[in-house]
């Protein structure tokens, strides 16, 4: 009668726990008895922690039979996973004759969604009150503490001399009468062509360099340094105070590199000269390297970290040469490559972190 029976039984696939010698015997414990499948989950370690395998239940739930069973206080096991007590929920007792695990919020914070909490970014979260002058592009940060000592800084309408002040984004700042914004730092590059005035604004009406770069962006930005109208070449544009201190102060000695043609042949004599000398009205100066560019002896390439008005054409006209053509090629290690005349582009990440490192 046995074999009739299992004739109309479907076949079922080999049990879980089976060896491969028996491929449809089950494993059996000592006492011939078909192992819990339960138990077969949880740990067999001396201590009775569990395993590795399955997910994780609190201490109360441990040991205890599926839902289903007679067992009523029983929980169902390998359902859902318990957070961590900093998810914000937990597993309450099971409710009702259904026997369902429901998730509550903690009662510490009902409030708490489990989700992480977003850091503040630089824009919403306090910076010292000399970055932000900084930043504004008024000056460097040890110029502004300068001007925080001085009482020339007001902090919602409260003059504020204590250096270490944080302002934050509701804070309103006034440098005397102008009221400073917090603006994230920007860098622009122009290649600058000629007939255009580097300043932002000219009484006589000609072009302006501010005028070339108006669509880059919606912060302040401000040229680091100067080149005369007829001179074309690399200029910098920012609102960062300490980059524009660094890159137009001597001691710094930030190297220009310039290509010079001359009206007439330039004598060896004189290319010494450059690099070893000169008395101006207003000074001695000197370059750091000359060397002529070609054999035609007209073209010339100079490095310089001097930033004096007109310094390399008064240099030229001091030796009696008179500068027909002057073009920036190199700012701080920025070239011209890739960036016509009269167009503009921002820095990349990687420059303006070589520009910081100067």
């Amino acid at each position: 009668m046995g074999d009739a029976s299992g004739k109309n039984k479907k076949h079922k696939s080999p049990a879980r726990g089976t060896r491969g010698g028996s491929r449809n015997k089950p494993l059996s414990n000592r006492d011939g008895k078909r192992p819990d499948r339960q138990a077969s989950r949880t740990s067999s370690r001396p201590d009775g922690s569990r395993s590795s395998g399955g997910n994780r239940f609190d201490e109360s739930s441990r040991g205890k039979s599926r839902v289903g069973d007679k067992d009523k206080g029983s929980t169902r096991r390998n359902s859902i996973p318990i957070r961590d007590q900093d998810s914000g929920f937990k597993v309450s007792r099971i409710k009702g004759k259904k026997k369902e695990l429901v998730w509550e919020p903690r009662k510490s914070d009902e409030k708490d969604t489990g989700k992480r909490k977003p850091q503040p970014t630089g824009f919403e979260r306090a910076i010292r009150l000399n970055r932000f002058i900084a930043n504004a592009g008024i000056c460097s940060r040890r110029e502004a503490d300068v001007l925080i000592e001085a009482g020339a800084i007001r902090v919602n309408g409260e003059v504020v001399t204590e250096l270490g002040t944080k302002v934050g984004p509701d804070d309103i700042v006034h440098y005397g009468e102008q009221k400073l914004s917090r603006e994230k730092n920007v860098y622009v590059l122009l290649n600058k062509p000629k007939d255009f005035v580097t300043t932002t604004r000219d009484p006589e009406g000609r072009k302006t360099v501010m005028q070339l770069v108006r669509a880059a962006c919606r912060e302040k930005i401000l040229p680091v340094g100067r080149l005369d109208r007829q001179t074309t070449g690399l200029l910098l544009f920012t609102n960062d105070g300490d980059i524009a201190k660094k890159l137009t102060h001597p001691k710094y000695k930030i190297g220009k590199l310039y290509h010079i043609h001359t009206d007439k042949k330039v004598s060896p004599a004189h290319l010494e000269k450059l690099t070893s000398g000169l008395q101006l009205e207003d000074g001695p100066v000197k370059a750091d390297k000359v060397s002529f560019v070609g054999e035609s002896q007209r073209e010339l390439g100079m490095e310089i970290h001097v930033g004096k008005n007109r310094i390399v054409r008064r240099m030229m006209e001091h030796l009696g040469y008179k500068v027909i053509k002057l073009d920036r090629v190199m700012l701080a290690g920025l070239t011209k490559k890739n960036l016509p005349r009269g167009h503009w582009r921002f820095l990349t990440p990687e420059e303006v972190n070589r520009l910081k490192m100067l």
